[in-house]
């Protein structure tokens, strides 16, 4: 990390657990925990998903620790323009989830949920674009399709008018192979690359090899803000900064990465504030209008107390804090 790392007894000490609780499942997930650092910048978040191994997670904390004890850039921008996120729910449901957000100008559609079909999709964006006609869609996979699949769903989703369609297989060279084959059909559907770049050793690699159009980016996948802005400068590509599923703390310093941009051609996925039923401040960071403020967040200590589970996973994400440290101590 850029960074000097600070004391690991000091990082531990002032650590802090939580446990949202979400309006809809989201990733498959209904609570989503994180652990908050108290720095003299300020707070950092550290919620890389439970599954995710020491060496991948380690670039989650160095982001925490970034935001908890760097400033964050100057901004360039006061709001930033962020997309309503629409699980993969019912087509009924489409009207309840996306009320909630206000004013939406750009809707990011889930698809490709396991254990439901193409036409459950269709029915999805159908949806939103009959609620929503003025609305710039897009849809995300989060790679549950193989290629085959992809250019089959994506040939049928584009009647939609969308604006693009992310990561729609895994890796790279697949995603190379889809959008060379819908631009053979004369399908010139965008195509965004996310885990391609979050979870790749290199993820410049991506725009060297033309796979896809433009960047999906998040801060904490990727180890923080100078760390992405580095990746964004020389990838030469149009990026979108996203949300890892964070609390107002960890959106807070994604909006402060989205604000340091030279440009910032689309809306950004940071309005996710919205799937929780539940946050670490009495006022979260959520958008007005399509448009989330740019200001630091310092969490309520009686939510920090509500919101705290059971020992049993504090003690958990504070193991995998000492992990996580190792790693990076060693890189």
């Amino acid at each position: 990390m850029s960074i000097e790392l600070p004391p690991l007894a000091e990082v531990l000490a002032n650590s802090h657990v939580v446990r949202l609780p979400m309006r809809v499942k989201f990733r498959g997930i209904t609570q989503r925990e994180a652990l908050l650092i108290k720095g003299p910048a300020g707070w950092g978040e550290f919620s890389a998903f439970v599954e995710y191994a020491p060496a991948e997670a380690s670039r989650w904390l160095a982001a925490g620790i970034e935001a908890a004890y760097e400033s964050f850039p100057e901004p360039l921008r006061a709001t930033i323009p962020v997309n309503a996120t629409l699980p993969a729910v019912a087509a009924s449901e489409v009207g309840s989830v996306l009320e909630k957000y206000d004013a939406p100008h750009t809707i990011k559609i889930k698809v490709a949920e396991k254990g439901q079909s193409l036409q459950d999709d269709l029915a999805r964006v159908a949806e939103a674009r009959r609620l929503y006609p003025q609305a710039a869609l897009r849809v995300d996979a989060n790679m549950g399709w193989d290629i085959a699949q992809a250019v089959h769903a994506l040939k049928a989703l584009s009647d939609y008018d969308l604006q693009y369609a992310e990561q729609p297989v895994p890796g790279i060279t697949g995603l190379a192979q889809v959008r060379e084959q819908l631009r053979n059909a004369g399908i010139t559907l965008k195509i965004a690359a996310d885990e391609a770049v979050r979870k790749h050793t290199d993820p410049l690699e991506v725009s060297r090899l033309g796979a896809a159009d433009l960047m999906v980016i998040k801060a904490q996948p990727l180890g923080g803000i100078a760390a992405v802005l580095d990746i964004a400068q020389q990838a030469e590509l149009d990026v979108v900064i996203s949300s890892a599923l964070d609390t107002s703390v960890g959106l807070a310093q994604a909006a402060a990465l989205a604000s340091a941009l030279p440009e910032l051609p689309y809306a950004c996925g940071l309005s996710t504030g919205t799937l929780f039923a539940d946050d670490v401040c009495s006022e979260p960071l959520l958008a007005t209008a399509g448009y989330l403020p740019v200001r630091r967040i310092n969490p309520d200590s009686d939510k920090l107390k509500q919101l705290r589970p059971e020992q049993q996973r504090v003690d958990w994400w504070l193991r995998r804090v000492e992990q996580c440290y190792e790693q990076l101590a060693n890189a």
